[in-house]
């Protein structure tokens, strides 16, 4: 059966009700909650904000406030840019090490503030390091820095001017500032969304924790979003309704926990957190205890789409190998993939593995020429194609060369590093800017695992189900598991009306529905959600036993990753 669009319909924006208290809209709401107007209130954020606005918003809700802008104390930006740009990849144009600069480290002497008769506003990112009486913090979700990267309006972490680049937002200062809030989650006495910062709509520092409490004992959905690409498809456009105005709907975050955000309010308002603060807070409620042993707070599994129908072939690369991750790029672990196939055909292709037959040697020559000369290669000459059969999973382990062709779309349940593809070739294919897009063809060779080669890539990551465990109307198989990776990926079959018994045992699970109308997710303690086709829950591993119950009249197909 495949979906026919009937069932649930898809929800963009998932929604849980805030514990405790309601969001209030408003600078001047949110400064009535004040509990005396005199002493120091540190706002605090990230960097791509309009703290501009931040201040005149402020200005006009409390005549008679003053005012200490933090970035007027960064240290010179020579000194900012000095740091973290020493090792391997100093000089690299695409990539850098991840920081493990503090945000402290970007200032110089910090401002000592006289608390007198009225308020003073300290504002900007690392205005929680200046000594306070109250702490707000006003958030921007990720996707907006990007954007403004994209457009050329906003500099990096301490730039006073020029334009940001994308290397040092994602590996310098995203790590720096996501560190530097998780730090102060337990402490904020206001969170501030500030998507329209003429209308901010905020949610006290108590009802803020309240509420990520709640969320962690059951399940729940992140705020989903579609990106843009050269090769995307059309395929979330036309089923989900995503990026109606967009030139195509490519890569679908359902759940990357450095980007995604939880919406936590109701119809008049609502604030959306980020996904990593909620595990900051509650590490072992949301992950279990030995996953949490494992991974510290990176929460280590990710969901999200490749959508080429009606797109083009992605680049063909791979990831790097575990110590290449660690030692070169900073991350404690690596970028396992596997590909999930919702969408595709007998007809359409996906790449894996060298051919037996690969001149490894000569793929390097052929991958440079490409790169520098712009002259096209088969790459079929040199790497391995599949069939695109649906419901198919491939596994994809660090250093395999892979890539989705057109037509498809993938359902990638992977590893949470998700910035290091090492692409060999990307069919001289051309940006928005009309240039020949990047490749990276000496970090892709470095990292080329030339084990995965011949008929042994067949046998060991294009893999047959196994059936784990089964009752009346319902079976769970196993559909892709390695040594080498930590991760495993299972499928859950349910005819009809019946109903599926599952527990996370101390660590979470993350489901996706693949294929039917959807499921009713029932936990041990009452709670419940609805899940359509397409969907992505988190299921914590402090809920326990749930079940998993089909909401149509035919057989409804579920995904589940989660640690081994």
């Amino acid at each position: 059966m495949h979906h026919d669009g009937s069932g649930l319909p898809y929800q963009p924006n998932p929604r849980y009700d805030a514990v405790g208290a309601r969001p209030r809209r408003g600078w001047a709401a949110a400064l009535a909650e004040l509990p005396e107007p005199r002493g120091v209130l540190a706002v605090d954020g990230p960097w791509a904000l309009d703290w501009d606005a931040v201040r005149a918003g402020l200005a006009a809700a409390g005549p008679g406030l003053s005012f200490v802008d933090i970035r007027s104390h960064l240290a010179p930006w020579s000194q900012i840019e000095a740091l973290g740009a020493s090792g391997p990849l100093a000089d690299d144009p695409h990539f850098a090490a991840l920081s493990e600069a503090a945000l402290a480290d970007f200032f110089g002497p910090l401002p000592t503030l006289e608390a007198g008769d009225g308020l003073t506003v300290v504002y900007g990112p690392g205005a929680a390091l200046v000594a306070h009486d109250v702490l707000w913090y006003a958030d921007l979700p990720k996707r907006y820095a990007e954007a403004a990267v994209a457009a050329g309006t906003v500099t990096n972490l301490g730039q006073r001017e020029g334009a940001a680049r994308n290397r040092r937002l994602f590996y310098i200062d995203w790590p720096v500032l996501d560190r530097h809030r998780d730090g102060l989650a337990d402490r904020i006495d206001r969170w501030l969304d500030l998507q329209d910062p003429a209308g901010p709509v905020s949610l006290s520092g108590a009802a803020l924790r309240a509420s990520a409490a709640d969320l962690t004992g059951r399940p729940f959905r992140t705020r989903p979003t579609f990106n843009t690409t050269p090769w995307g498809g059309q395929w979330a456009r036309r089923e989900l309704g995503f990026n109606p105005e967009g030139p195509n709907t490519a890569l679908g975050y359902e759940l990357i926990a450095p980007e995604s955000g939880i919406l936590i309010g109701d119809d008049t308002a609502q604030v959306e957190i980020p996904f990593q603060l909620l595990v900051a807070l509650h590490p072992e409620r949301v992950m279990g205890p030995r996953v949490h042993a494992m991974f510290g707070s990176s929460f280590p599994i990710r969901f999200d789409y490749l959508d080429t129908v009606a797109g083009g072939n992605l680049s063909v690369h791979c990831h790097p190998q575990p110590d290449y991750m660690k030692d070169v790029f900073g991350w404690p672990y690596t970028q396992h993939e596997t590909y999930y196939l919702m969408v595709g055909s007998e007809q359409n292709t996906v790449y894996l593995g060298l051919r037996g037959d690969a001149d490894v040697e000569e793929f390097r020559g052929r991958a440079h020429d490409a790169d520098s000369g712009g002259n096209a290669f088969a790459i079929e000459e040199f790497v391995q194609t599949f069939p695109a059969t649906p419901h198919q999973l491939f596994l994809i382990p660090g250093g395999t060369p892979h890539g989705s062709g057109k037509g498809n779309v993938v359902l990638e349940v992977s590893a949470t590093p998700y910035l290091y593809s090492l692409r060999f070739y990307d069919w001289l294919r051309r940006d928005a800017r009309d240039r020949q897009r990047a490749v990276h063809v000496e970090h892709a060779f470095r990292n080329l695992d030339t084990e995965r080669t011949g008929e042994a890539v067949g046998r060991d990551l294009v893999q047959a189900p196994q059936v784990v465990r089964k009752g009346d109307g319902w079976r769970e198989e196993v559909i892709g598991q390695l040594p080498e990776m930590f991760f495993v990926v299972h499928r859950l079959s349910v005819r009809g009306a019946a109903t599926a018994p599952d527990s996370t045992e101390g660590r979470f699970h993350v489901i996706n529905v693949v294929e039917g109308e959807g499921v009713l997710v029932r936990t041990e303690s009452g709670a419940r959600h609805r899940l359509g086709y397409a969907e992505t829950l988190v299921v914590p591993a402090a809920v326990g036993a749930y079940t998993l119950t089909g909401t149509g009249a035919g057989e409804t197909r579920i995904v589940k990753a989660f640690v081994k």
